[in-house]
């Protein structure tokens, strides 16, 4: 999905999705949405979706993911006050890292304007040491990949 020649992705391509508004500050002076904002969507989107599904303990979780690589190609602008559906599969998964495949939707739009990945590696949050994804992560993360 992160190669530039690639269509835009399609609505219908995703497991989960989470609605975020646009903010009046999100815009730049272009009016459009600055580029660093769409990786907040993207961290927020998955962030909020492992806390939802309670395999993210971010106080007291022994594990923890951190942000090896990114990614986004941007489509085509969106400016505020959209609100946008950042849809959210998964590509790949290792044996302590996974490949977030992420895009975003304007509301009520089939097709992307965004599309990117993020990956993650699992680690023990004491050693920072890479750990299995197992338990109930490996169970969420198997029910997001894609096709």
């Amino acid at each position: 999905m992160s190669n530039f020649r690639n269509p835009p992705s399609q609505r219908g391509e995703f497991r989960a999705f989470k609605r975020i508004p646009t903010r009046w500050a999100d815009n730049d002076l272009y009016g459009h949405v600055n580029n660093v904002v769409y990786y907040a969507w993207f961290d927020t989107a998955i962030n909020s979706l492992l806390i939802e599904e309670g395999v993210l303990d971010l106080q007291n979780g022994s594990t923890v993911g951190f942000v090896v690589e990114t990614h986004c190609n941007y489509l085509a602008p969106v400016s505020y006050p959209e609100v946008v559906d950042v849809g959210i599969r998964v590509g790949r998964i290792g044996t302590s890292s996974v490949r977030y495949e992420l895009a975003v939707f304007p509301e009520g739009e089939d097709q992307a304007r965004a599309q990117g990945h993020f990956v993650h590696v699992y680690v023990d949050r004491a050693t920072q040491r890479p750990v299995p994804i197992a338990g109930d992560l490996a169970q969420l993360l198997q029910r997001l990949v894609w096709p």
